[in-house]
């Protein structure tokens, strides 16, 4: 499971009131092509890279924010497929949970705790487990899965000046619209960040 930001502000403000309880947020972030896709089709980040983005401090900052990370079984698959990338580069050390259908064919990872339950308890135990801190959530479809029940509190976007053209999507159709309240919009380099909150 790889996350890396080309870019952005620290999520700021009094922490959440997510649904799964807990004092953090849950927030999705993602650096994301102009046309909406996070990675090509075959999971790959390479074309986000070699843009000019934001400091190392602001960077840290948001580092600084998390305190439990929760992905999917596909992305952390796909992850392990390129070489097992780390987290933020693995400049970011602290507990990663994936939530899997498949809980009888699971690796032996000691950086990862494989959780099988729903998706709401994943959450919660992802919040416990952030000790107030923030919860940050990596992978497109469980990204989407969070939106749609109403379990994530903010957006956290890197937009790079690329047209991927294909690849997977951030955000799918749903089945009901999801309405955001624009929090920030920061330009530095060739990055745009864009913060949202999710209204409820």
């Amino acid at each position: 499971m790889a996350a890396g930001p080309a870019g952005g502000t620290s999520p700021s403000g009094t922490g959440g009131t997510g649904d799964a309880g807990g004092t953090g947020r849950v927030f999705l972030h993602f650096t994301m092509s102009l046309d909406g896709f996070i990675a090509d089709a075959a999971g790959g980040l390479a074309w986000a890279a070699g843009f000019t983005g934001l400091s190392a401090e602001t960077v840290t900052a948001i580092i600084e924010s998390i305190g439990a990370a929760l992905g999917g079984r596909h992305g952390y698959d796909v992850a392990v497929a390129a070489g097992g990338a780390r987290l933020y580069g693995g400049a970011w050390d602290g507990p990663v949970f994936v939530l899997t259908h498949r809980p009888g064919d699971v690796p032996a990872d000691p950086d990862v705790t494989f959780l099988s339950g729903t998706l709401r308890e994943a959450v919660g135990t992802a919040r416990a487990a952030a000790g107030g801190k923030d919860v940050v959530i990596v992978g497109a479809s469980i990204g989407q899965q969070c939106l749609a029940q109403g379990l994530a509190d903010e957006i956290l976007l890197h937009v790079v000046p690329v047209v991927l053209g294909g690849g997977i999507q951030l955000f799918a159709a749903s089945a009901a619209p999801v309405t955001l309240r624009p929090v920030s919009v920061e330009q530095s380099g060739d990055v745009t960040t864009m913060r949202y909150a999710v209204q409820r």
